[in-house]
C-alpha cells in the first residue's frame, strides 16, 4: 500500500561508532525521500567520524576505520544533507530515540540547528512493537515475506523499514494511511522531547520522566531547584532534550 503524503517523508538509518547519542558519530547514513507522487529518492554516504570505530561496532555494521578514512566528514556534507531533509517529515526504525537525536547532535557540531519543530515523526519500531513485539529482521519477514539480506547495512535497513511500514498499512485496517496519525501512533508515549526525558502526565502537565524528580512537574522543579536545569544543561543529555527544557524554562520563568 502506497503511503499517502501531503509533503515528503524521509526514511533514514544511521550506522555509528556506538550508541552514546551525545558522543558517538555517524559512519554511514542512508535516506530514502518518499515524495507525495510516489517517487523515491535515495541518498547514501559513508562518513569519516574523525574518531576510531570501536571493534564492537565494526562487528555489527562491518565498517572499519580504513573504509571511511577517505570519506567526507559530517561537517563537510552537513549543508547538503540539511537541504535534503528540509521541509520533510521523518521516519525510521527506533529513530525517535536514537537516529534523530544523534543526527541533531551531528548537525549541532557542524553549527547547524536542525529544527525538529513542525515535523512529524514515524517510528516504525514502535508500531511494530505495539502490534507484534519483534525485531527488524523478523518484521521484514513477517510483513514482507522476505529475508533481510545485509542486515545492519544502512541502505538495506532503510529500504526494509520503508517496506515494513507499507506492509503494516496493508495488514492493519486500524492504521490510518495518514502521516499525522502514524506519527502520533508511533511516538511511543506523550513525550515532549525525542528521548522521552520530559513527558505529559494525565493532566497534560509536562513532568520529568527520569531521576530523582521523575513524575514531578517541570515548572515546580525549575522554580524550587534551579540548579537542576544547570545540571542537565552541563550533563550528558541530547541537545533536543536540552532545547525542550530551555523552552519550558523560558515559558515558566517569564511569568
Amino acid at each position: 500500500m502506497q503511503i499517502k503524503l501531503d509533503r515528503p517523508l524521509i526514511f533514514f538509518d544511521l550506522e555509528t561508532t556506538g550508541t552514546n547519542i551525545t558522543h558517538d558519530r555517524i559512519v554511514e547514513i542512508s535516506a530514502v525521500k518518499l515524495m507525495p507522487d510516489g517517487e523515491k529518492i535515495l541518498k547514501h554516504r559513508r562518513v569519516n567520524p574523525e574518531m576510531h570505530i570501536p571493534e564492537a561496532s565494526t562487528a555489527v555494521h562491518h565498517i572499519t576505520d580504513e573504509m571511511v578514512s577517505g570519506e567526507p566528514t559530517f561537517r563537510q556534507m552537513a549543508k547538503s544533507l540539511y537541504a535534503f531533509f528540509e521541509d520533510c517529515d521523518i521516519a525510521g526504525y527506533n529513530s525517535n530515540k536514537f537516529d534523530v537525536p544523534l543526527l541533531i547532535e551531528e548537525f549541532a557540531r557542524a553549527e547547524i540547528n536542525f529544527d525538529v519543530s513542525g515535523r512529524r515523526f514515524i517510528d516504525v519500531q514502535n508500531i511494530f512493537h505495539k502490534m507484534e513485539q519483534r525485531t527488524l529482521v523478523a518484521a521484514y519477514k513477517f510483513y514482507c515475506g522476505k529475508n533481510l539480506e545485509d542486515a545492519h547495512s544502512a541502505t538495506a535497513d532503510t529500504i526494509a523499514t520503508l517496506e515494513v511500514l507499507e506492509g503494516q498499512l496493508e495488514r492493519y485496517p486500524e492504521l490510518k494511511n495518514d502521516v499525522s496519525f502514524l506519527s502520533e501512533f508511533s511516538s511511543g508515549g506523550r513525550n515532549l522531547d525525542l528521548a522521552a526525558r520530559i513527558v505529559y502526565d494525565d493532566n497534560d502537565v509536562p513532568v520529568f520522566n527520569f531521576g530523582k524528580h521523575k513524575g514531578k512537574p517541570v515548572e515546580e522543579v525549575l522554580r524550587r531547584e534551579p540548579s537542576f536545569y544547570n545540571w542537565i544543561m552541563q550533563g550528558d543529555f541530547p541537545k533536543n532534550t536540552k532545547d525542550v527544557l530551555t523552552q519550558l524554562r523560558f515559558k515558566y520563568l517569564k511569568k
